[in-house]
């Protein structure tokens, strides 16, 4: 029962979040990812494109000459179908920075920064990853070897789709782990706390995954070859991937936010003895500068 409530918690986060969003007129944050994402897939659309073939005279040039192909050929790939993901990687720093000012809203309160902080603050975050990585890794060998024992068709079986759940809950860790460092819980204590709260951590990974795995095309919202022919179908593919490339793009944005709010709303980071009052923060900035 406790799950259950604890997921619909997570789930109401999310619609504080986009009220959150609107209210305090954020929207051009969420063009911050949608841009990168364009971005990236433009660029590898260059490379796709304007490949060069180096001249070659014997064997061994020719030889090199596929290896960088290819090269070109997998960067220009990884750039293209990968973009919404690269992005969400290139943003962590911008994540972090927004679940602190979301925090300050609601609390009135900040943390002083500090360089040796933020250097543990890295290395912890890259040990979460490893090790959820890992761990998500072990159960989906698992539960996939399971499935293949017991149905002709893996993706057929019940025990398939609790790799899904699985997948939302190493996500949602993710997002609330931006604050549990903030709260200075170590590793262990981080991880107490998501399996305390499976539900929450499920509800933000869910939303998250849902949104960030949409089946975009970029590809077609740059094709408009087909327009003369049927010009109703290239603008309604077009409107469609733009939805969905809006949805992905907002994924990564909306999760830390509500993320952030859930927090709140459960352990009131407002008394976290690690933050400061803005008021007291200014006034000790204002001394040093003195």
């Amino acid at each position: 029962m406790r799950f259950f409530k604890n997921l619909l918690f997570g789930f109401k986060a999310y619609i504080k979040a986009i009220k959150f969003i609107i209210k305090h007129k954020w929207y051009w944050y969420l063009a911050i990812p949608a841009s990168l994402m364009l971005i990236i897939y433009k660029l590898g659309e260059m490379v796709m494109e304007h490949h060069v073939i180096p001249k070659v005279d014997n064997v061994n040039e020719i030889v090199w000459s596929m290896i960088y192909i290819m090269f070109e050929i997998a960067v220009a790939v990884l750039l293209m179908k990968f973009a919404k993901y690269l992005v969400v990687i290139i943003l962590s720093p911008l994540l972090s920075a927004l679940s602190m000012k979301t925090e300050k809203i609601l609390t009135g309160r900040v943390y002083p920064w500090e360089f040796k902080q933020l250097v543990k603050d890295i290395k912890r975050a890259m040990k979460i990853v490893v090790r959820n990585i890992m761990w998500e890794t072990l159960f989906l060998i698992i539960l996939l070897s399971v499935s293949y024992i017991g149905w002709d068709d893996p993706a057929k079986s019940p025990i398939f789709y609790i790799t899904y759940a699985i997948g939302f809950f190493y996500y949602g860790f993710g997002f609330l782990d931006y604050i549990n460092e903030r709260r200075r819980l170590d590793m262990d204590q981080s991880i107490t706390f998501v399996r305390d709260h499976r539900g929450m951590t499920i509800a933000i990974g869910a939303v998250y995954s849902v949104l960030l795995l949409v089946p975009v095309d970029l590809g077609a919202l740059f094709d408009w070859s087909n327009f003369n022919n049927d010009a109703m179908g290239t603008i309604g593919t077009f409107i469609l991937h733009l939805s969905l490339w809006l949805c992905a793009s907002a994924a990564p944005i909306l999760a830390i936010v509500a993320a952030t709010i859930a927090m709140h709303d459960l352990v009131d980071l407002s008394t976290n003895e690690y933050s400061q009052k803005t008021d007291v923060l200014e006034e000790k900035e204002h001394k040093d500068e003195e």
